[in-house]
């Protein structure tokens, strides 16, 4: 049972098949859904439709877990910078072309108070509580969660767009620090909710790194970023929640770093180092991923089938690995490589 699968994982209790979840191909990759589901479903359909091809996507492929962060740039909208998008979705209706940012000059983000614009927080236990009570219903058999999306980093990145960030910070690094601390101080109040909720998994998302790696001083994260981290959780491990960490890049450097926080979990891409996870804390933490998109997106059948393969090498034998696609399965991925890849998926999962 996929629920039973992904709790036992969750609790690092070996679950007799390797549990999986995947990222956006059952809402984006309509092409694979109309394959693999029988439902004629496009981008364009109605939201009900929509819903249940997704739900009999997920169940066909079964997931395990649902991902779910939805404390994200909705909650920046009274500031933050536009930096455009480009295409992913099929349609390309995703695309914009729209790039604004509020800032002009480093001292405004050095000074930037995020108490002062974004004010005290309310409702929202209530509301993250809505959401997951929701997402459980669309997804009955998956483990759900909450989460956050603009937690340290990704919050920056947002607000002031990797232009305005990387000046400020080769201006000021400490006094950036600094302001960082203040961002930390107001976003708090949502993890101060998610530890008064019922919710019981959740996810930290936060893009800190590139695809080589770190962009500032790695002494620098760990003046500004992950004491705010540790901050951020010890309410959530207190109130006996499970955490799990995700970011894109390579971020190998600071799994070390990541388990002194607290955190119990990682999802990641195939750019961190998923053997050095497994050997090092395959025995007390989960972790999820790793296989390389780019492979199903151009690979041949014995590429796909090796890279699955490479995964399970690592991971079968710990008992909270998750099998997925690092980081997403895109639309333009051909549907045969995508049924490869569950095929192969389907003969290796079992332990």
């Amino acid at each position: 049972m996929p629920f039973a699968d992904g709790w036992a994982a969750m609790n690092l209790e070996m679950p007799a098949r390797v549990p999986r979840t995947e990222y956006s191909i059952d809402s984006y990759h309509w092409p694979a859904v109309r394959r693999v589901t029988g439902i004629d479903v496009t981008s364009q359909s109605p939201p009900e439709l929509k819903r249940k091809a997704m739900q009999a996507f997920r169940k066909a492929w079964t997931y395990d877990f649902a991902f779910n962060t939805p404390v994200g740039g909705n909650v920046l909208s009274k500031m933050h910078t536009s930096m455009g998008h480009a295409v992913y979705a099929e349609d390309g209706s995703d695309y914009n072309d729209d790039i604004t940012c509020p800032f002009t000059e480093p001292e405004q983000v050095l000074a930037f108070d995020p108490w002062e614009v974004y004010g005290k927080v309310e409702g929202a236990r209530e509301w993250l509580e809505k959401l997951y009570a929701e997402s459980c219903d669309m997804f009955q058999d998956e483990v759900n969660m909450t989460g956050t999306y603009t937690t340290v980093i990704s919050g920056m990145i947002d607000i002031f767009g990797w232009n305005m960030l990387l000046l400020s910070m080769g201006v000021d690094p400490v006094g950036f620090g600094e302001m960082v601390n203040r961002y930390a101080s107001w976003f708090q109040q949502y993890f101060d909710a998610i530890a008064e909720s019922d919710i019981p998994v959740v996810m930290v998302h936060d893009d800190m790194v590139w695809t080589k790696g770190a962009f500032a001083q790695p002494s620098w994260y760990r003046q500004y970023v992950f004491p705010n981290y540790k901050r951020y959780i010890d309410p959530l491990l207190q109130a006996g929640k499970k955490v799990l960490y995700i970011s894109d890049g390579n971020y190998t450097e600071f799994i070390d770093d990541i388990v002194e926080c607290g955190f119990q979990g990682f999802v990641l891409e195939p750019l961190t180092d998923m053997k050095y996870i497994a050997e090092k804390y395959g025995k007390t933490h989960v972790f999820i991923g790793n296989a390389d998109t780019r492979i199903l997106l151009s690979g041949k059948k014995a590429d796909i089938y090796a890279e699955v393969k490479r995964c399970m090498d690592i991971g079968k034998h710990c008992p909270g690995f998750f099998m997925a696609v690092g980081n997403h399965i895109p639309a333009n991925t051909p549907v045969e490589n995508c049924l490869i890849y569950e095929e192969a998926y389907r003969k290796m999962c079992k332990r």
